[in-house]
C-alpha cells in the first residue's frame, strides 16, 4: 500500500514512511491510494475477533512495510484489559428506540483519543528504533488530545512531545491531566489564542520543511494518518456488536470538531462497512453543520470562535475535512488544493458548486447542532431515563442523533470522554459530582509545568530549538 497527498503529490511512501511525516510535503493530508475493500465474506470472518485481532487486521490491510508478527505483537500490547478496562475494549450500552453508545473513554486519560493514540506511542517509538532516529512531536489540543498523546508518549524512547493548547480554554481537568506530568520528555505550550491559533501554529511549523527536517518534527494530531486508521477500528467493532449479520446498515452519530473521528467512520463506510448514515454533531461552533446544509464552508476568526461547555469542540477549522472533501471531488487534487491552499487561507472558506454538494449525501453525511442548554438537558435525560451518565460532547452526539434517527436503523453514538473530565457541566445538569475512576482524585491539586506562549511561529520555533536537548 503507497500513500499519495490530497495536493496532488504522488511521489509512493509507505506506511512508515508517512507514520513519522504528518503533512505532506505540499501540504496536503496522506491517503492510501485506495481503500481496501471488505466483503461479506470478510465481515463474517472478522465477527466475533478480540479486539486487538480485529485491529491487526484491519491495520494490515494498509500496513506492509512493518512485518506482520511485529504488527500484531504491536497491537497486542496496545488493546488490553489492563489498559482499557474491558475485555470488549468498546462495549455498546444500548439506550433505547434503536440507539447505543459505543464507550471509548476506557483508556487512561478518561478520552476517546486512547484509542488511537495508545496505538501510536508504541509504533513511534518500534518505528524510530528501527531507523536509529529521534523524533520531536508538535501537536495541537482542545482538551482531549494533548493528554493522550503524552499519557502515550511519556518514558518513549527517542520522543519529545511539544503540545499547544489554547491558554484557559480547556476544562480544569483537561488542564490538571495535561500540566502535572513531570516527565522530562513533555513540554506543555499554553498559547495565547484559542485552538485554531495552536492548529495553524502546527500546520505553519509542519510546512516549514527545512526547520521540520532539521529538528526532526513529526505530529500526532489527526492529520497523522496513523491515528486517524487506528480510529477506523472501532467503526466495524461497533457495528459487530450492533448487528446480527452482515448486510445489516447501521449509522454513527460522531461529536466532530476536527473531522478526525468522523472521517475514520468515512474511511469505513469507504471500505464497505454497511453504514447507513454518518451523523455530525456540532457545539455552538457549527462549521462542519454549516457546510452539510449548505455547501458552504466558512472558517470562522478566532474572535467568532464561542467558548463552550464542550470545549474539545470549539474548533472553527476542521483539519481532516481536507480528506473528506478530496474523495467527495472524485479525488481531484488540483481542486482541493485550489480550496484549501487558496480559497481558505485567502477568503476563509469556499462553496461547493452544486452538483459537488450533491454528491454529499452520496457519501452518507447528514449534521446537525446542539447548543448548551440542549447539552444539559440530554445530559439529565439520559441519566433519569437509563441512569447512564454522558459527557457534554457525548451529549451533543445523542441529542443529535435522536434528530436523524431512522425506523429499524440502529444508530450507534461514539461516546467522546467521560464525565468526570467536565464536571461544572455535570454538575449543573444532575445537581451532582461525576464519578471519578480510582486513583484521580485530587488531580487538580498535583504541581504544574507548562509555558505561557504568544500566538506566533516564530515564538514556538525558539522554544523547540532552545528546548530539543532537554
Amino acid at each position: 500500500m503507497k500513500y499519495l497527498s490530497t495536493r496532488g503529490d504522488t511521489t509512493p511512501r509507505g506506511f512508515a514512511d508517512i507514520l513519522l511525516e504528518g503533512l505532506a510535503p505540499d501540504g496536503g493530508l496522506y491517503l492510501p491510494m485506495h481503500y481496501p475493500q471488505v466483503d461479506g465474506a470478510t465481515l463474517a470472518r472478522w465477527r466475533g475477533l478480540p479486539y486487538a485481532e480485529l485491529a491487526f487486521e484491519i491495520l494490515s490491510l494498509y500496513v506492509d512495510d512493518i512485518p506482520a508478527a511485529d504488527l500484531h505483537a504491536l497491537v497486542r500490547k496496545t488493546y488490553t484489559r489492563e489498559v482499557f478496562g474491558t475485555d470488549a475494549i468498546v462495549p455498546l450500552r444500548r439506550l433505547d428506540d434503536g440507539i447505543a453508545i459505543e464507550a471509548l473513554s476506557n483508556g487512561p486519560t478518561l478520552a476517546f483519543k486512547d484509542m488511537a493514540m495508545q496505538l501510536l506511542g508504541h509504533l513511534f517509538e518500534y518505528e524510530l528504533a528501527r531507523r536509529g532516529q529521534q523524533l520531536n512531536i508538535l501537536g495541537a489540543t482542545s482538551g482531549d488530545t494533548g493528554s493522550a498523546a503524552e499519557y502515550a508518549m511519556r518514558g518513549k524512547r527517542g520522543i519529545r512531545v511539544f503540545m499547544l493548547s489554547p491558554h484557559g480554554r480547556m476544562s480544569p481537568f483537561q488542564q490538571a491531566q495535561m500540566f502535572s506530568l513531570q516527565d522530562g520528555n513533555i513540554h506543555n505550550l499554553a498559547i495565547e489564542g484559542v485552538f485554531d491559533d495552536c492548529q495553524d501554529i502546527v500546520k505553519a511549523v509542519s510546512a516549514d520543511l527545512e526547520f521540520k527536517r532539521r529538528w526532526s518534527i513529526g505530529t500526532v494530531n489527526s492529520i497523522n494518518w496513523a491515528r486517524l486508521l487506528a480510529q477506523v477500528v472501532y467503526y466495524f467493532a461497533g457495528y459487530f456488536q450492533a448487528t446480527r449479520s452482515d448486510d445489516e446498515p447501521v449509522s454513527f452519530a460522531v461529536p466532530s470538531g476536527n473531522f478526525g473521528n468522523i472521517c475514520a467512520g468515512h474511511v469505513a463506510r469507504m471500505m464497505g462497512l454497511p453504514i447507513r448514515r454518518l451523523v455530525c454533531a456540532t457545539n455552538e461552533n457549527d462549521v462542519l453543520d454549516e457546510f452539510f446544509r449548505t455547501g458552504t464552508y466558512r472558517v470562522r476568526a478566532s474572535a467568532e470562535t464561542f467558548e463552550t461547555s464542550s470545549p474539545s469542540m470549539d474548533i472553527s477549522k476542521a483539519s481532516n475535512f481536507e480528506r473528506f472533501v478530496f474523495d467527495l471531488l472524485g479525488r481531484d487534487a488540483a481542486r482541493t488544493a485550489a480550496l484549501f491552499g487558496v480559497e481558505v487561507p485567502t477568503r476563509g472558506g469556499f462553496t461547493l458548486t452544486a452538483a459537488e454538494f450533491a454528491r454529499v449525501r452520496e457519501f452518507g453525511f447528514v449534521s446537525g447542532r446542539s447548543t448548551h442548554a440542549e447539552r444539559v438537558a440530554t445530559i439529565r435525560d439520559t441519566w433519569q431515563r437509563h441512569r447512564v451518565m454522558i459527557d457534554p460532547h457525548t451529549a451533543d452526539g445523542l441529542k443529535v442523533a435522536r434528530e436523524h434517527r431512522e425506523p429499524g436503523v440502529p444508530t450507534i453514538v461514539l461516546e467522546t470522554a467521560l464525565p468526570a473530565k467536565f464536571a461544572a457541566t455535570i454538575r449543573e445538569a444532575l445537581g451532582r459530582e461525576p464519578e471519578r475512576p480510582p486513583g484521580l482524585e485530587g488531580l487538580e491539586a498535583l504541581p504544574r509545568r507548562f509555558t505561557v506562549l504568544p500566538a506566533r511561529v516564530d515564538a514556538v520555533k525558539h522554544y523547540i530549538e532552545t528546548h530539543c536537548g532537554a
